[in-house]
Protein backbone atom coordinates (compact mmCIF):
# COMPACT_ATOMS: atom_id res chain seq x y z
CA UNK A 1 0.00 0.00 0.00
CA UNK A 2 2.64 2.20 0.49
CA UNK A 3 4.27 2.06 -2.55
CA UNK A 4 1.08 2.20 -4.15
CA UNK A 5 0.56 5.88 -2.09
CA UNK A 6 4.31 6.81 -3.02
CA UNK A 7 4.19 6.04 -6.75
CA UNK A 8 1.20 8.21 -7.19
CA UNK A 9 2.56 10.96 -5.32
CA UNK A 10 6.12 10.78 -7.29
CA UNK A 11 3.24 10.92 -10.12
CA UNK A 12 1.71 13.83 -8.40
CA UNK A 13 5.11 16.11 -7.63
CA UNK A 14 6.43 15.07 -11.58
CA UNK A 15 3.19 16.53 -13.46
CA UNK A 16 4.48 20.23 -13.53
CA UNK A 17 7.29 19.25 -15.24
CA UNK A 18 5.50 17.67 -18.40
CA UNK A 19 4.04 21.73 -18.37
CA UNK A 20 4.76 23.55 -21.58
CA UNK A 21 6.04 26.88 -21.27
CA UNK A 22 4.68 30.10 -23.18
CA UNK A 23 6.15 31.49 -26.20
CA UNK A 24 8.61 34.05 -25.15
CA UNK A 25 7.46 37.71 -25.86
CA UNK A 26 9.07 39.80 -28.74
CA UNK A 27 10.81 41.72 -26.06
CA UNK A 28 12.26 38.44 -24.77
CA UNK A 29 13.40 37.45 -27.78
CA UNK A 30 14.99 40.74 -28.75
CA UNK A 31 17.06 40.24 -24.95
CA UNK A 32 18.12 36.77 -26.37
CA UNK A 33 19.33 38.08 -29.67
CA UNK A 34 21.19 40.69 -27.97
CA UNK A 35 22.62 38.75 -25.64
CA UNK A 36 23.82 36.72 -28.33
CA UNK A 37 25.12 39.37 -30.46
CA UNK A 38 27.19 40.44 -27.02
CA UNK A 39 28.41 36.75 -26.71
CA UNK A 40 29.74 36.62 -30.34
CA UNK A 41 31.51 39.41 -29.85
CA UNK A 42 33.13 38.68 -26.72
CA UNK A 43 34.76 36.09 -28.79
CA UNK A 44 35.99 37.76 -31.55
CA UNK A 45 37.13 40.40 -28.81
CA UNK A 46 38.86 37.04 -26.91
CA UNK A 47 40.66 36.14 -30.29
CA UNK A 48 41.61 39.24 -31.11
CA UNK A 49 44.02 39.57 -27.75
CA UNK A 50 44.92 36.03 -28.16
CA UNK A 51 45.91 36.41 -31.45
CA UNK A 52 47.89 40.03 -30.07
CA UNK A 53 49.66 37.62 -27.06
CA UNK A 54 51.13 35.29 -29.32
CA UNK A 55 52.47 37.65 -31.71
CA UNK A 56 54.11 39.27 -28.98
CA UNK A 57 55.28 36.03 -27.35
CA UNK A 58 57.04 35.02 -30.67
CA UNK A 59 58.33 38.43 -31.49
CA UNK A 60 59.90 37.68 -28.37
CA UNK A 61 61.18 34.12 -29.15
CA UNK A 62 62.44 35.29 -32.06
CA UNK A 63 64.41 38.38 -30.54
CA UNK A 64 65.70 36.21 -27.80
CA UNK A 65 66.73 33.54 -29.91
CA UNK A 66 68.57 35.28 -32.20
CA UNK A 67 70.49 37.05 -29.69
CA UNK A 68 71.06 33.40 -28.06
CA UNK A 69 72.68 32.89 -31.41
CA UNK A 70 70.36 29.75 -31.81
CA UNK A 71 69.14 28.91 -35.35
CA UNK A 72 65.62 29.73 -35.87
CA UNK A 73 63.18 28.54 -38.69
CA UNK A 74 61.15 31.43 -40.41
CA UNK A 75 58.38 32.34 -38.94
CA UNK A 76 55.03 31.06 -40.70
CA UNK A 77 52.80 33.00 -42.30
CA UNK A 78 49.78 33.93 -40.45
CA UNK A 79 47.03 36.73 -41.27
CA UNK A 80 47.08 39.78 -38.95
CA UNK A 81 45.32 40.03 -36.12
CA UNK A 82 41.75 41.84 -36.67
CA UNK A 83 40.41 44.35 -34.38
CA UNK A 84 36.48 43.57 -33.83
CA UNK A 85 35.99 47.04 -32.80
CA UNK A 86 33.28 48.39 -30.05
CA UNK A 87 30.15 46.28 -29.86
CA UNK A 88 27.76 47.57 -31.82
CA UNK A 89 24.12 45.93 -30.95
CA UNK A 90 22.21 44.35 -33.59
CA UNK A 91 19.48 46.37 -35.50
CA UNK A 92 16.10 45.94 -34.22
CA UNK A 93 13.92 44.53 -37.19
CA UNK A 94 10.56 44.71 -35.10
CA UNK A 95 10.30 48.81 -35.95
CA UNK A 96 10.30 48.18 -40.02
CA UNK A 97 8.15 45.07 -40.26
CA UNK A 98 5.28 47.21 -39.61
CA UNK A 99 6.17 49.88 -42.40
CA UNK A 100 6.38 47.01 -44.53
CA UNK A 101 3.24 45.11 -43.75
CA UNK A 102 1.27 48.58 -43.93
CA UNK A 103 2.65 49.43 -47.47
CA UNK A 104 2.25 45.95 -48.20
CA UNK A 105 -1.70 45.46 -47.25
CA UNK A 106 -2.25 48.91 -48.63
CA UNK A 107 -3.88 48.74 -52.24
CA UNK A 108 -1.54 48.88 -55.07
CA UNK A 109 -2.10 51.97 -56.97
CA UNK A 110 -4.15 51.79 -60.25
CA UNK A 111 -2.18 51.00 -63.56
CA UNK A 112 -2.78 53.77 -65.79
CA UNK A 113 -5.54 53.02 -68.52
CA UNK A 114 -4.35 51.57 -71.88
CA UNK A 115 -4.00 54.00 -74.61
CA UNK A 116 -6.77 54.51 -76.45
CA UNK A 117 -6.45 52.86 -80.31
CA UNK A 118 -5.90 55.37 -82.74
CA UNK A 119 -8.74 56.88 -84.33
CA UNK A 120 -6.94 57.21 -87.81
CA UNK A 121 -5.88 53.51 -88.14
CA UNK A 122 -9.44 52.12 -88.78
CA UNK A 123 -12.25 53.84 -89.85
CA UNK A 124 -14.66 51.83 -91.73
Amino acid sequence: MKKIVFAFAAGLLALPVLAKLPAPSDEAKAKAAEAAAKTAHAGKVDNYKLCLSMDKAAAHYFKTAAAAKKEVKPAVATPACADPGPFVPPVAAAPAAPANAAAASAPAPAAPAAPAAKDGAKKS
